[in-house]
């Protein structure tokens, strides 16, 4: 998503922190991601959800489809198979190393074959408060988008970024995924960006990193 009320601050990249980086750059290489996410080796205890997912947009079913079968076929555990719903179709995974990735489109039927291009990858944040946690990133030079009430919050995103960030209830985001919401230790995920260094409520961390 674009906008002309440019950000002030943008996220330039996201690392999945992982106990065996060889190992996950070749499932990440399988799934098809790996030119989105960077890799480092961390042996912070970490259980349960980590409190975020990874999201893509594809363009229809099959891409869906392509995307799922790439990471279940390279070794990640299939937490809710594809299927269609209200808005649209999409379908989720856990990699080995822990981290959830979902995979989605709005589109209800196939308008041509699968393919492996992305249009937009999001990163989703469970967090307590979603309103006191748009605010501290709005304070922090990051431009509101779309927002429902206390429940969702999204925010714009430059040419520069790959990533769209956005804001879910923990709990919800849990049951939107199918898992149990408890977890503890490292989120297992830092977030790089044009600003000064910071960890937001919520204990994310967000390190300043150059395009």
């Amino acid at each position: 998503m674009t906008t002309t009320n440019a950000p002030t601050t943008s996220i330039t990249s996201v690392t999945i922190e992982v106990a065996d980086v060889d190992a996950a750059r070749r499932f990440y290489e399988a799934f098809g991601v790996d030119a989105y996410i960077r890799l480092r080796e961390s042996a912070e205890d970490t259980s349960g959800f980590r409190g975020f997912t990874l999201a893509l947009t594809v363009s229809g079913p099959a891409t869906v489809d392509a995307f799922l079968d790439a990471a279940a076929d390279a070794g990640a555990e299939v937490i809710k198979p594809a299927a269609k719903s209200l808005w649209g179709y999409g379908g989720t995974i856990q990699a080995p190393d822990g981290t959830i990735w979902k995979v989605a489109t709005s589109a209800k039927k196939d308008t041509g074959p699968a393919t492996r291009n992305i249009d937009e990858f999001v990163l989703l944040l469970g967090v307590d408060d979603v309103k006191a946690a748009k605010k501290f990133y709005v304070e922090r030079g990051l431009v509101a988008g779309r927002s429902f009430g206390g429940r969702y919050a999204e925010f714009a995103s430059d040419a520069s970024s790959p990533v769209t960030l956005a804001l879910y209830k923990r709990r919800g985001l849990a049951k939107l995924l199918g898992v149990p919401a408890d977890g503890s230790g490292s989120h297992r995920i830092v977030i790089g960006c044009t600003a000064k260094g910071f960890v937001d409520p919520d204990g994310f961390v967000w390190e300043a990193v150059a395009s």
